[in-house]
């Protein structure tokens, strides 16, 4: 086992992994912005969230990560879903990786406030470049990339709340 994962019996890293579709009173979505350590050049918008440490049930996983990458606290049985899953295979760190990912819904009422960083690890240091809030529409118009893939369309219909059905996004390549 590495950081990143698990060796799988075809050669690829895997982990599980726990991510936060986190909206504020404004219907606002947490994204963060970060880059490869061996691509400096590239960098995208993603969800809240991480990987499953030993043992660790995807919900606790999920509040575990929210608290550390932002600082804000919600309960495991507070958060709404599984609301999405999907497998993706990306590159990142110089290691090819297989991410199985389920994601919640959580709600706060920050306006923006409250955030924090001294959770990161000093691979998140190293890596994460920007924390910000989106207006879908303004999300909608951003040049770089946003993972998942049509992001924007999955979570707008969260904004009235979530209707009980886990949208299984399948593999997807990154």
């Amino acid at each position: 086992m590495t950081s990143l994962g698990v060796v799988g019996p075809d050669g690829v890293l895997r982990r599980r992994a726990a991510r936060v579709l986190l909206l504020d009173a404004d219907d606002r979505l947490l994204l963060l912005r970060g880059h490869d350590v061996d691509q400096l050049e590239r960098s995208w918008w993603f969800t809240v969230g991480g990987g499953l440490d030993p043992g660790e049930d995807s919900r606790s996983a999920a509040a575990r990560e929210l608290l550390e990458e932002t600082g804000f606290v919600v309960a495991p049985e507070d958060l709404v879903g599984p609301v999405l899953t999907r497998s993706a295979v990306f590159d990142f760190a110089a290691s090819h990786l297989r991410q199985d990912e389920e994601f919640y819904l959580a709600r706060v009422e920050a306006h923006g406030e409250g955030l924090s960083r001294a959770g990161w690890t000093a691979m998140e240091h190293d890596v994460l470049d920007e924390v910000r809030w989106w207006h879908l529409d303004d999300l909608a118009r951003v040049e770089i990339e946003v993972f998942p893939v049509d992001l924007v369309a999955l979570v707008r219909p969260l904004l009235a709340g979530w209707d009980g059905v886990t949208r299984h996004l399948g593999l997807v390549q990154e």
